[in-house]
């Protein structure tokens, strides 16, 4: 399993269209790929899911991913969450 931190840099935090943009990337990899907040975890590959964990920015989450491509699904899944900038 790998994990790092991640910034959240969207002003609105993950709220629908961003956790929808991450839900959609995720499911490109084969593991296992969990984003977690305040000792809340939640399975990226899920818009209810990660709606869940109510990140807002500025924040920092940790993302975390496990299986054969993990490496892979973290480093680009966590350029993937700090580029995201949404005006609404």
């Amino acid at each position: 399993m790998k994990k790092i931190e991640v910034k959240v840099n969207n002003p609105k935090g993950l709220h629908g269209r961003p956790t929808g943009m991450v839900v959609h990337y995720a499911k490109k990899f084969s593991s296992n790929i969990f984003l977690e907040k305040d000792g809340k975890s939640a399975d990226a590959k899920s818009i209810v899911s990660i709606m869940s964990l109510g990140v807002t920015s500025p924040a920092s989450i940790m993302l975390a991913a496990d299986g054969a491509d993990e490496a892979a699904a973290v480093d680009s899944m966590k350029d993937m969450i700090e580029s995201i900038y949404l005006e609404a």
